[in-house]
């Protein structure tokens, strides 16, 4: 059964942004992580020294397995930051700057 069905949840309209330039659908309330968990995205960054993939570990902000880029800022915990329509989500390499 749907989870949204068990709870008799009724979430406002799907809106889309974007992860690493392709539309994906995402609900009012969700996080990044539940956003990009949902479209079937598992990791989306890659650690500094071997290239690692990474993406939810702890859920709750402790760790920072799932830093991710928002809208041009890096280091973004996605399991905290709300996604908002229109939102821009980047795959984090290293770092998330430039200079590495």
């Amino acid at each position: 059964m749907n989870p949204l069905e068990l709870v008799r949840a009724r979430p406002g309209g799907a809106f889309t942004v974007t992860f690493d330039g392709r539309p994906v659908r995402a609900l009012p309330g969700q996080t990044v992580a539940a956003t990009l968990w949902a479209a079937g995205v598992t990791a989306w960054r890659s650690t500094r020294g071997g290239g690692r993939p990474r993406g939810v570990f702890c859920g709750i902000g402790v760790c920072f397995d799932c830093l991710v880029t928002v809208n041009d800022r890096p280091n973004q915990r996605a399991c905290l930051v709300p996604v908002t329509p229109g939102d821009v989500i980047r795959t984090q390499e290293g770092t998330g700057h430039e200079d590495g």
